[in-house]
């Protein structure tokens, strides 16, 4: 008995979720197209007009102070207390421990000031402003954070770099290993999900810092992965099925690797997930990224993506051109 069940190899088609699907997905294209710029759209008004790009002290420089509150403290109360002291321009954030619940913890931030020497002063006038308003409730300062301006941008022009560096060289290696096209299309989807993420931060007000920028790499190099599977398989049928349109094939390569893409990401959401609801305010912003780059990414890999490979094969042929194929098909 035993060895019979070790004499088979396991694999994919041991745990597929999905047998013979037909799901034509190219159908659903403007059904997808609605739901990326509902998103997409929603996002960049909020960047520009609602909330902006919610930098965090790493990035716009300044002051953040952590305090302790001996009792639950009030939003409002601190606010006021900061602005009878003279403190313009603060803002701050309740954080929660990881079962949800008030940790009666305050992060207090301060705008970039003009020198370091201000930004101490700054620390000095969050701690007169709560002692002159908290008599009957002490406070602890934990943490105090001070980035000045001038590390701020620098570290803000190296994110944007590390964005743009990684999408051109992804690029490349897609227009190496596939065709222009290929690539073309799989940068578009990683940018589409990248805006929808930076989008959601706006949207929710939530402050984008390096750990969000770690996030946000990651979520690229997942996106791009998924989206590379998919194309493979596009690449392998196109192969073997010379008769059938694109558009049949895209579908078919699709509907195999199905199974694949809802195992692989549906167990990596419920990790990230998992860390967002219990990871506490540290891994917040991160996690928070990834929930949100994760449902996008996989989302794209199948409704931007491939439908922006089959537009570009069809425009071509409308103009009396052969199809791009892919670089290095497989053989039959």
């Amino acid at each position: 008995m035993w060895r019979a069940l070790w004499a088979r190899p396991r694999g994919w088609d041991d745990v597929e979720l999905f047998r013979g699907t037909h799901i034509d997905w190219l159908g659903k294209k403007w059904f997808f197209l609605g739901f990326s710029l509902i998103f997409s759209v929603a996002g960049v008004l909020s960047m520009l007009f609602w909330h902006g790009v919610p930098l965090g002290v790493d990035f716009r420089g300044g002051t953040q102070v952590t305090v302790r509150f001996d009792a639950a403290p009030n939003d409002d109360h601190i606010r006021t207390a900061l602005e009878l002291a003279g403190i313009r321009d603060s803002r701050s954030q309740r954080i929660s421990d990881p079962s949800g619940n008030s940790a009666n913890e305050e992060v207090i931030s301060l705008p970039e000031q003009k020198n370091e020497a201000s930004e101490d002063q700054g620390r000095a006038a969050i701690e007169r402003a709560l002692t002159a308003n908290y008599h009957d409730s002490g406070f602890v300062v934990q943490k105090v954070d001070i980035v000045g301006p001038t590390a701020g941008k620098q570290l803000q022009k190296q994110a944007w770099f590390a964005t743009g560096y990684s999408l051109v060289g992804m690029l490349i290696y897609l227009w190496f290993r596939f065709e222009l096209i290929y690539g073309v299309a799989a940068v578009v989807a990683v940018f589409h999900d990248t805006l929808i993420t930076v989008g959601a931060f706006s949207l929710a007000n939530k402050e984008i810092d390096l750990t969000v920028i770690a996030a946000i790499l990651t979520l690229i190099g997942y996106s791009m992965n998924d989206t590379i599977v998919v194309f493979d398989r596009i690449r392998e049928n196109l192969a073997v099925s010379r008769r059938e349109t694109l558009a049949d094939v895209v579908n078919r390569s699709i509907n195999q690797t199905l199974s694949r893409t809802v195992l692989t990401s549906g167990l990596t959401f419920l990790t990230v997930l998992s860390l967002f609801l219990f990871g506490g305010a540290v891994l917040h912003g991160f996690s928070f990224a990834l929930v949100v780059g994760i449902l996008i990414g996989t989302y794209s890999s199948i409704a931007v993506a491939a439908p922006m490979l089959v537009a570009y094969q069809d425009w071509r042929a409308a103009r009396g051109k052969a199809a791009s194929l892919p670089a290095g098909r497989a053989k039959v």
